[in-house]
């Protein structure tokens, strides 16, 4: 008989970051399957609103935390995953010590967690290990082109950093970890205010202002639509044995942002123009996934279109009440650090 997905004797899951983009679909996904969950995040760019449909589940456990403090849970966990850490490039530069203390520090103390409770470890890396990159596709084998002075390296070398603690805990047998390299997810959840490139394009159609690009646009991204890449982040925690190697996560499919900027204006039917702006330092030229290791070792590869995830996004920001980009404020690290049970 075949069995189901569904968890047959009821496992806890940690999420960290579980109320942003990502994490809160992924929070979701478990709890259908059966799992209880606990989500821990510092809300500095999670939104309770992502979460707040789960507060009240009685396997929903909500914990307001930065985890570069060490976490004391009261119970055991069978799942870690580490999403904690904000993603787009004018958030993680907001704060570039908090970003590198979340990658370097979080990351130890949520695998100092795993390895205590014999819980099964996932880390959420990213394309950004691949810097500016001069292999094209990108393999999990290139080691990367990165600038670990420029102002995105906290973030690139943070991740890359936080790769290393893992692959030294699994060498050393502490852990059974997992290493994802995500590239560009969008969807329903993304922060309008966020200033990554399609929630920028997609809530400047929508107010009607000029669509900005920042330098000539003929730089490519590739881009995932949120249910491929929730569903590709478990079949890498559930696959046996364990892969020992970083896998990418992603949409082949390679578009220039001008070519994002045209099918956004086609779907908003806005009139808006593009401004040019200029590039920012180290952006990478061009980004695109080998997926090939995420086919072999785990049978997925994403199925969603960017027309119809670029719909499903759109229809999310227009149903928005509060449809604001505002400024990106440094981080409060007093707010960072704070420790609140919000669900218990």
């Amino acid at each position: 008989m075949r069995r189901s997905r569904r968890v047959q004797q009821t496992q806890t899951a940690l999420v960290a970051g579980g109320a942003g983009f990502l994490g809160s679909h992924l929070c979701e996904a478990l709890l259908h399957d059966g799992y209880r969950v606990i989500c821990v995040d510092n809300f500095l760019t999670g939104r309770m609103e992502n979460v707040s449909s789960l507060i009240g589940q009685a396997r929903f456990r909500l914990i307001e935390q930065d985890v570069c403090v060490p976490l004391e849970l009261g119970e055991t966990v069978d799942r870690v995953f580490n999403l904690a850490c904000a993603a787009s490039p004018p958030r993680y530069q907001a704060d570039p010590v908090h970003t590198t203390r979340t990658c370097v520090i979080g990351t130890l103390n949520l695998l100092e967690l795993a390895a205590s409770n014999g819980a099964r470890f996932l880390q959420a890396s990213t394309s950004e290990v691949y810097g500016d990159p001069e292999q094209h596709p990108q393999r999990e084998d290139y080691v990367g082109h990165v600038n670990c002075t420029g102002p995105r390296a906290c973030y690139d070398e943070g991740k890359r950093t936080a790769e290393t603690l893992c692959f030294d805990y699994l060498r050393a047998e502490m852990a059974d970890i997992r290493i994802a390299r995500i590239f560009n997810t969008y969807g329903p959840r993304m922060d309008p205010a966020d200033g990554r490139i399609v929630s920028n394009l997609v809530m400047q159609a929508i107010e009607k202002r000029p669509l900005t690009i920042f330098g000539d646009g003929r730089q490519t991204r590739s881009f995932c639509y949120v249910s491929d890449m929730i569903g590709g982040l478990r079949r890498l925690m559930d696959v046996n044995p364990n892969p020992r190697q970083p896998v990418n996560l992603g949409n082949p499919g390679e578009f220039s942002i001008l070519e994002l900027a045209r099918l956004v204006r086609e779907l908003t039917g806005t009139k808006s123009p593009v401004k040019f702006l200029p590039l920012p330092q180290d952006d990478p030229r061009r980004r695109r996934p080998d997926i090939g290791r995420a086919r072999a070792l785990l049978g997925w590869s994403p199925k969603v279109p960017l027309r119809q995830g670029l719909l499903q996004t759109i229809a999310f920001f227009s149903s928005l009440d509060d449809l604001t980009m505002e400024p990106i404020a440094p981080v409060n690290r007093t707010e960072a650090g704070k420790v609140r049970n919000l669900q218990l």
